[in-house]
Order: C-alpha cells, then structure tokens, then sequence
C-alpha cells in the first residue's frame, strides 16, 4: 500500500502508539502483567457507584436515553454541559464565560491534535509557527501530534535538588526562546510525566509572556484544575482570555467515554467546533449527560477534593515508601517531587543502559513501565538525562505496586552491578 507523507507519520511508530497497545494489551487480558505504566485511572469504586446511579437515571427516562443514543449534539458539544460548566466556573472563580467560551471533543488528545494544527505549522505566506513547551520533559502524547514536522520547539528545565533523593524541574526562563515563529505557548499542570505543577509564579511568568507577544498560553489541566484536581501542592486555577485551558472527564473515571473539554476564547471555540464538525459531525453525548447534574450543583469539585484525590494520595504515599524501601540508599537514584497526576518520575543518574533497554528487561520480568526518553518533545539538542528516568504509575493495589517495584530495583540494581563486573 502506497501511503502519503500523512499516512506513513499517522502509521509509524511512536511512543504514544507504544504506551496504548502495551496499556490495551495488558488490561485485556494478560493478567500476569503488572501495568505501572499507563495513564488509566483506577477504578474507584465510589465514583463507580455514582456514575452508575447517573446512568441509571438517563436509562429509565425515555427522552433523556434517546437524546443520549440517538441525537447528534452540535459541533460545539452537549450545550446543556456547556452552559452549566459556565456558570459554575463563574460562580467559583468568576470568570467571564459563557457557553460560547466552551466545546467538547473526543477526549483531550482530540483537543490537542486540533489546536496544535490550527495554531502550528505552515502559514499560507510561507512562514512555519511552532508550539513552545516551556518545561521538558512534557506529555508523551503531544510528540506525534503535528501534521507537518518539527512542530514542537522546548527548552532544558532547570533542576532543584531538594534532597539526595529529590528533585524538582523549574521553568528556564533565560533559556526560554518566544518570537515571532511561536504560534503559542503549552503546559501540562500538573505534568504528565513528572508529577510537577509549575507555580503560580512560573504560571503568571508564562501568562505575562503570551500576553505580550499576544498568542495563546495553552494549559492541559487534565489532571488538574479545577477538576478532577489531583494536585498534592498549593496552586490556583487560571484562565484569561489568552488562555485556553483544555480538561477532562477521563481522570474522574470515565476515560472510555472520551469527553474533552476546551475553555478559550470564542474564536478559538468557533475553529475547534468547526474541526468537529468536519471530522467527526459532533462529539459524543455520553459524558456531557453523565456529568451535568455534577457541574450543575458543584458536586464535581467535592467529589474531585474528598473521593478522588484522596484515593491517589494514599496510593501516592505508599508508592513513595516502597520506592525509598527498595531502591535503598547505595543507588544514585532520585525522585521528581510528587505534586500531582498518578506518575512518579524516576531519575537514575549515570544509567549504564538507557531508560528504554531498562524499560525491555522490565517488560520481560512482567512489569510495564514507559522509558523516559519519549517525553521530550521539542528538544532538539542530545541530553544524557532524557534516557536515565522512568515513569511509573502507582494506582494498582498495594500488593501489585510493591511487587514491581521490587522488580524494579531488582533490574536497577543488576543494571549498575554490571558495569561494575566489566
């Protein structure tokens, strides 16, 4: 088969095609894997039992199933959703929204394919607009998201060592290079991988910076705020109307109806609805209804600030103590700072293998993890770094986390005993 420039990009190989089928393969049945390696959220079963309830309801109403199985939506999405999503983030934030200022698509990696392509890449005069990552590492799904190539542009972070064993990235503001080929600036809050949430301080740096070159400042707040609000550190929500500020539904637990939200600016509303339209007629409805009474009374924020983020706290603390457990002090290793999400970043300075060689002998022991060399989009330079981490997932049960990760210190610590044998 004879494929275009689009379809060798879309069919090739790539990390995020490689985190997908390594995730569905394992959640699909081989029972033997312990996945510490993608972005599903856990099943919880509070926030099952709601959603249960919710769609419940929608069956036993005759108007309100056929609406959700047999109506298309506009380009836009659920307006029910849209203009009660609105009025909460009025209420909470004040904010100056309307239903104008949001649109739904098929998940959040939609959103991003979307406004990479609308704002990045080729001009009709010639010119070539890139998307400015301000802090690597960044989301393993952005990387293969442009239509053309090299769409992404980034910078080194700088590293706080706050222990032996701790770390933190910063945004590299002396580094960090915008001018007239940055279509717009792009941050994951918290980040995904790192579990790092960017201060308010680095945030209103980054806003002041869009403002003044005047182009959009994007935060992916899928993990974040104001919902489902898996950030373990002091941060406020924010949103101006340079700001296109992209969630989720998938994090509160309902990854499989694939309901991304974007909050922007009208222009920007009316151009991703218009790729709605002509990709797909209208995204889903099943989301949208699940969820609008929770937005309707606020539920969504309690929910997210007493279910939700507990769960992963407690996880997140058992993780860390079996980590700092099994790996020991006689390793030079380190962990980012844990501020958010449902990853930890591990660093292993000096790695003699790369993180993705690490990443197939842990494959082979039965325990998924993703190398850390795929979480760099954008930088171009060669970095040693970039092949000495991990990130692993912590949201299985206790039993399973600390199994692997005894694995994981296991082929860490033969990884660096065998240069020592050479």
């Amino acid at each position: 088969m004879l494929l275009s420039k689009f379809g060798e990009k879309f069919t090739c190989h790539s990390g995020i095609l490689s985190l997908m089928d390594d995730l569905g393969n394992a959640l699909a049945g081989n029972d033997h894997m312990i996945m510490m390696g993608g972005g599903n959220p856990a099943h919880i079963p509070e926030m099952e039992d709601i959603f249960r309830q919710r769609l419940q309801c929608i069956l036993d109403s005759r108007n309100q199933f056929s609406r959700l199985i047999g109506t298309y939506d506009p380009p836009a999405g659920d307006q029910d959703f849209c203009r009660e999503l609105a009025a909460m983030l009025r209420r909470r934030f004040g904010w100056k929204l309307t239903a104008r200022n949001i649109c739904l698509t098929q998940g959040s990696q939609t959103a991003f394919f979307m406004l990479f392509n609308i704002l990045g890449g080729p001009t009709r005069s010639g010119q070539k607009r890139r998307i400015q990552l301000p802090l690597a590492p960044e989301y393993i799904g952005y990387s293969d998201c442009g239509i053309g190539e090299e769409l992404f542009a980034a910078e080194r972070p700088d590293i706080e060592e706050i222990d032996a064993h701790t770390f933190k990235y910063h945004v590299n503001f002396d580094a960090l290079n915008v001018n007239r080929d940055t279509a717009a600036l792009c941050i994951s809050r918290p980040t995904n991988p790192t579990g790092n949430v960017l201060t308010d301080g680095e945030l209103e740096r980054l806003n002041a910076l869009a403002k003044e070159h005047d182009i959009p400042l994007i935060i992916d707040g899928a993990y974040g705020l104001p919902f489902p609000e898996l950030i373990f550190t002091e941060a406020t929500p924010h949103w101006d109307e340079h700001v296109i500020l992209c969630l989720s539904l998938s994090k509160l637990g309902l990854p499989a109806l694939r309901t991304g939200i974007v909050i922007a600016c009208e222009e920007v509303i009316a151009a991703v609805s218009a790729m709605n339209a002509i990709t797909s007629l209208a995204p889903n409805s099943v989301g949208a209804m699940v969820t609008v009474d929770m937005i309707r009374d606020d539920s969504i924020m309690t929910m997210s600030q007493t279910i939700i983020r507990p769960w992963y706290e407690e996880r997140l603390a058992f993780a860390c103590r079996e980590f700092k457990r099994a790996l020991g002090e006689e390793l030079p290793w380190a962990m980012h700072k844990p501020e958010g999400a449902m990853f930890l970043w591990l660093w292993f300075r000096d790695l003699p293998i790369t993180s993705l060689a690490l990443y197939e002998r842990l494959k082979q022991r039965g325990v998924l993890v993703v190398s850390g060399h795929y979480f760099f989009p954008g930088l171009k330079e060669e970095w040693q770094h970039r092949h000495e981490c991990l990130r692993v997932t912590y949201t299985r049960d206790q039993d399973t986390v600390r199994r692997g990760i005894d694995i994981i210190a296991e082929e860490v610590r033969k990884a660096y005993s065998e240069t020592l044998t050479k």
